[in-house]
């Protein structure tokens, strides 16, 4: 069996390698390939709609060739009484061929001068964090990300990922309710 993740961030392919083999009903003797592809949603996402479109279309691009393949795409929404009025989440979507599967992780609160920079152009939360000088790494997305600097290594990237391909193959593991 061939899954596509598409992206070749390598914390997005050991999330979907890592998830997958805890499903050995499903992916059995599965082979995991990341395909660069194309988002069609800004480079850091600000919206709900925005953040999940962008999984989606990772997700339907990188199919051609395989079983299945998984977008995950990370950015903001709008979260309610939340001090800087938006929330860092992760989104799966996983594609069949036929159907979406769609899957989120928790939400997490960038400090406000991080979520005031991401809003100016050219601006994403690798690049905020760095000039901030919350990091000494100007890439975080494909190491620990933002949510590894906050909890100081407690939760990471990767592990935020992998909830969000959870909660999308909760569709695919009870498809009988789905």
């Amino acid at each position: 069996m061939k899954i596509h993740v598409a992206s070749k961030n390598n914390v997005k392919i050991e999330a979907v390698s890592e998830t997958i083999i805890q499903y050995p009903m499903l992916f059995v003797g599965s082979r995991v390939t990341g395909v660069k592809v194309r988002s069609n949603v800004p480079e850091q996402p600000k919206t709900l709609e925005e953040t999940v479109q962008g999984a989606v279309n990772r997700a339907k691009a990188a199919f051609p060739g395989s079983d299945f393949s998984f977008g995950i795409e990370s950015g903001l929404m709008h979260v309610p009484c939340t001090k800087t009025g938006k929330m860092d989440f992760c989104a799966c979507a996983i594609y069949d061929g036929k159907e979406i599967h769609l899957g989120l992780s928790c939400a997490f609160e960038y400090p406000k001068k991080v979520t005031q920079m991401i809003h100016l152009p050219g601006m994403n939360a690798s690049k905020a964090f760095y000039e901030l000088g919350l990091t000494r790494k100007k890439r975080i997305g494909s190491e620990e990300g933002a949510i590894g600097i906050l909890t100081n290594g407690r939760l990471t990237r990767k592990d935020y990922t992998k909830q969000s391909i959870m909660m999308a193959l909760i569709h695919l593991e009870n498809s009988s309710l789905y």
